[in-house]
């Protein structure tokens, strides 16, 4: 994270239980969509704290 702004941090959702649903759309274990997973590390802060909303999860403390 150096050189990184904490208020950027946003972790990733991940539970480390990686399954996908029968279709192929989302993750069983942390419920973000395949494309949501696939494009985590391009996503804006912004982009990431709005995945969390729609997971309806709060975002953990920093790192």
């Amino acid at each position: 994270m150096e050189g990184q702004n904490p208020v950027d941090y946003v972790p990733s959702p991940c539970i480390r239980r990686c399954d996908l649903d029968r279709k192929r759309q989302y993750c069983l274990g942390c419920k973000r969509l395949l494309e949501e997973i696939m494009r985590w590390g391009a996503m804006t802060p912004d982009e990431r704290r709005a995945v969390w909303a729609r997971l309806g999860r709060s975002i953990p403390e920093g790192p």
